[in-house]
């Protein structure tokens, strides 16, 4: 066991660093509370870096990266005059990507971050913005839920391809939903396991996608299957259709648990399910592979609010609740566990006191405040 980790940080764009600053200042605060250490590596990279120097990175990163214990994003995407900075300008998808696809996407499939983790998961006394009214629309102990999204392929491959007429004219393009069953039972195997580890006594795991109409997606149904019923027979198998999945998780988020999906259907109810959750301010994820795993906010990098120290940072601090808690189940560290439980009660006890609220929670606190708020929440809980 060891008393001291590894860990790359990536603030990146627009609200990133302010984010990421404040998960840095709740996670050394618990940190220190159990006498545990985290040796941080920061890396200038994403759009503004690109901007400036032609790369997004400093030669050298990914290596640092792959060599670090894990890795935690603060947000990528830059915009010059109202535009996206993309890599390659005025050249064609996928050679002309979005800045910062290298700490993103690059990672992702270079380290084999084959698992996109997404907890959905409402505090008590965050309430839900509709109509510009804040409403308590949910019950908090009827919102806490997971979703496991494939995480390096399905319609995310980067590959697009002509279509063309008879005459060899092209008249639009195609991307191909790509389904593999290497990927597509390694993505199962980490929901069963999961489902095991949040619920003992009756897991359960809900497989969501759209194999009615599409014959990649019915492969995936297939081997989720095969995988549970080979490996899993303990764990209850259920189905939805991702279209009606989103009505279902809005209607009643209390009927699941453990969700897993291919990497396009995943993305889209894991980011509706957030709005259940307080909305992208509450929205962490990770990135999980068999040895590396990058954690991050995933409400991207908001350029207009760059700066003014006013967005909500708990999302950033719940992605590092995420990542100690997966550095303590790795490396069979209770003490990183137990700043993992600490971290998200720090959470829940700031939103239900009510004191400190940023702009998307009808308030006027700052972003550092509320890190501040949360920082000596979990002290007081480590003392």
């Amino acid at each position: 066991m060891k008393n001291s980790y590894h860990i790359v940080t990536m603030p990146g764009d627009g609200i990133g660093p302010e984010v990421c600053a404040e998960a840095v200042k709740v996670l050394d605060a618990a940190l220190a509370a159990v006498g545990k250490q985290f040796e941080y590596d920061e890396i200038d990279c994403g759009g503004h870096y690109y901007a400036e120097h032609g790369i997004e990175w400093p030669e050298g990163s990914f290596e640092k990266c792959e060599a670090s214990d894990a890795m935690l994003l603060g947000a990528v995407g830059h915009q010059i005059d109202g535009k996206d900075v993309f890599t390659e300008p005025g050249k064609p998808y996928p050679t002309a990507q979005l800045a910062g696809y290298a700490q993103v996407i690059g990672n992702r499939k270079r380290l084999q971050l084959y698992a996109n983790v997404r907890p959905i998961k409402l505090f008590p006394g965050v309430q839900a913005k509709i109509h510009d009214q804040f409403l308590d629309v949910w019950q908090p102990e009827k919102v806490d839920y997971v979703v496991v999204r494939e995480n390096t392929e399905d319609a995310y491959t980067g590959v697009t391809e002509p279509i063309l007429d008879d005459a060899g004219e092209e008249i639009g393009k195609q991307t191909p939903i790509r389904i593999t069953r290497a990927a597509t039972e390694r993505v199962c195997r980490y929901a069963f396991r999961l489902a095991k580890k949040r619920n003992p006594d009756r897991p359960q795991v809900h497989c969501v996608e759209k194999s009615n109409i599409v014959g990649a997606h019915r492969f995936f149904r297939q081997v989720f299957d095969e995988v549970g019923a080979a490996e899993f027979p303990d764990v209850k198998r259920d189905y939805a259709y991702f279209d009606a999945f989103c009505q279902w998780q809005t209607k009643s988020p209390e009927w699941f648990d453990v969700v897993v999906a291919p990497n396009l259907a995943g993305d889209v109810i894991s980011d509706n399910g957030s709005m259940m959750a307080g909305g992208l301010g509450f929205a962490a994820g990770g990135n999980i592979g068999d040895d590396h795993a990058m954690f991050e906010p995933i409400h991207g990098s908001a350029p207009k609010y760059t700066g003014q120290d006013k967005v909500n940072p708990c999302a950033a601090i719940l992605a590092g609740a995420m990542m100690a808690d997966w550095l303590g189940e790795k490396h069979d560290d209770a003490a990183l566990v137990r700043v993992a439980r600490a971290i998200e009660a720090s959470v829940a006890s700031v939103m239900a006191e009510g004191t400190v609220k940023t702009y998307d929670l009808g308030g006027s606190s700052k972003c550092s405040e509320m890190g501040t708020a949360c920082a000596e929440a979990v002290t007081k809980a480590l003392a």
